[in-house]
């Protein structure tokens, strides 16, 4: 296994934790949205949970990464060494992929509280995106 540099591991977690930061407030206004949203259907509830899984997810990636970039920084006052990413590393980048679908069920399903053909579009696109975001991720 390769092992990546203090440096590395700080800048990744500093741009993970900006796009965390964006993307669980995306989903925290989608959620405010949905709660004062006077109509009331099974579509409507599934996204709300989803929205709130992706906040949820994206928020514990965001402070999985916070505790990496603490530990990287230099002048940490602690000796540090590569073992102790094992946990945030892992569990931050499962609730970051496991975000990233729930979002993406979001606005899969978004479409249909319109129409079947809209719906039929976001479902679409969602699994593009899926496919692409996939394999991004695995390259």
């Amino acid at each position: 296994m390769i092992e990546l540099s203090f440096e590395y591991w700080n800048q990744l977690a500093a741009h993970t934790i900006n796009i965390c930061s964006l993307l669980a407030g995306f989903s925290i206004a989608v959620i405010i949205s949905l709660l004062v949203y006077e109509k009331n259907s099974k579509i409507i509830t599934a996204i709300l949970m989803l929205a709130t899984v992706a906040a949820s997810c994206f928020l514990s990636t965001l402070f999985a990464m916070t505790q990496i970039l603490m530990k990287t920084t230099p002048g940490f006052p602690f000796p540090v060494e590569d073992k102790v990413f094992f946990w945030p590393r892992a569990l931050g980048m499962f609730s970051y992929v496991i975000g990233i679908i729930a979002l993406l069920l979001v606005i899969a399903l978004s479409g249909w509280t319109k129409s079947k053909q809209i719906g039929m579009f976001t479902s679409v696109v969602s699994f593009i995106a899926f496919v692409f975001i996939a394999i991004m991720l695995v390259s």
